[in-house]
């Protein structure tokens, strides 16, 4: 979403650098991983889940290659990432409950 806290590859980049990550010795690609900006509603973030869903299909195909895992989805909003495709859900503070909040 191209937020200033959250770290890992643009689309733009992830597109120029695939194929050499794809190549790394020790390290297999096995799928992606975004985390959507905040929002009160889990509909919110649907077109994150699917925007991400539809880059690693046109991913599979352009680099000949299996991109299995989606990690996509939290507490608030899992259902709707797994009606987007997603494999992997993060659903700590489900679990935990949440967060004491920075000072």
């Amino acid at each position: 979403a191209g937020e200033e806290r959250k770290g890992g590859f643009s689309k733009e980049m992830l597109e120029a650098e695939f194929d050499q990550l794809l190549e790394l010795n020790n390290i297999n690609v096995i799928g992606f991983m975004s985390i959507p900006p905040v929002s009160g509603s889990a509909e919110d973030s649907r077109p994150w889940f699917r925007e991400l869903r539809l880059l690693r299909d046109r991913f599979e195909e352009r680099f000949d290659c299996s991109l299995p895992g989606l990690s996509m989805g939290m507490s608030g909003d899992f259902e709707v990432a797994i009606e987007e495709g997603s494999t992997v859900v993060r659903v700590g503070s489900g679990i935990f409950g949440q967060r004491p909040m920075e000072k």
